[in-house]
């Protein structure tokens, strides 16, 4: 069986934007300290670029920390749920290899959970053009924390389920800052970080976060619910109390291009 292709599985998430919305998890007030430390300025009154914005998630807190942000997104679903839950703030249709800004026009480029979409170098000479000098590119992404039992479990049944043809339910081995700037000739100078922090949600919510990564949504409504089913009872069974607290470590990495 041939592998849904990344367009495919980076489309997938416009039929399922409001599950999205609903059940993916948020970010700590940590993780834009550290934004803030790397990219040595304050987020209050920068203009942001909040691209690969899906619903909003980034983009609401980064303007609760007093960024002026406008929003791009490439997909028509996201995108609507994204008018819903922000109708205030600025959205254009269009993708990080392509940017719909002008050149020098923002403080920062971010994306949260949305580079791996990218073309990294094609996406990191737009980041260059449209930054201000001295601007920041931010990128993040919360990882399930695999040193915790119950999560490193259900890592393996995902596995096994794939045919360990995914390394986690984020369809790919774990993030990290090597593979960040995989084919880009000129590197630009970067740190990392890494925020720990954790949410405690109904085992309802848990399934229907994981059920909105796009390898679950391409794999098919049936295959999916079954997966979803069996990993109830796994997870009732070491939790009768139907409460799970997931725990994420957000790699950032903040490069000054």
């Amino acid at each position: 069986m041939t592998a849904p292709s990344r367009t495919t599985r980076a489309r997938s998430f416009d039929a399922a934007a409001a599950q999205y919305a609903a059940n993916r998890p948020s970010y700590p007030p940590a993780l834009f300290d550290a934004i803030e430390d790397l990219a040595g300025r304050s987020l209050v009154g920068a203009r942001v670029a909040d691209v690969g914005a899906g619903t909003g998630i980034a983009t609401g807190l980064l303007r609760g920390r007093g960024a002026e942000v406008i929003a791009v997104e490439p997909g028509e679903g996201m995108a609507a749920e994204f008018r819903r839950a922000l109708p205030g703030v600025p959205l254009v249709l269009g993708d990080g290899d392509a940017l719909p800004l002008a050149d020098d026009s923002v403080d920062l480029v971010t994306y949260a959970q949305a580079w791996h979409w990218t073309r990294p170098a094609r996406s990191l000479a737009e980041a260059r053009r449209v930054l201000r000098p001295g601007g920041a590119l931010a990128m993040w992404w919360n990882r399930d924390a695999f040193d915790v039992p119950w999560i490193a479990e259900q890592g393996d049944r995902i596995r096994r389920h794939f045919r360990g043809e995914y390394g986690n339910k984020q369809g790919a081995d774990t993030v990290r800052t090597a593979l960040a700037f995989e084919g880009v000739q000129d590197i630009p100078a970067h740190a990392h970080r890494v925020v720990r922090w954790s949410r405690t949600v109904s085992v309802d919510t848990h399934l229907s976060n994981i059920g909105s990564h796009s390898i679950f949504l391409v794999q098919g409504a049936e295959a999916t619910a079954a997966f979803l089913a069996e990993e109830r009872e796994h997870l009732l069974r070491s939790f009768p109390d139907g409460t799970v607290e997931e725990t994420y470590d957000v790699l950032l990495i903040v490069a000054t291009p």
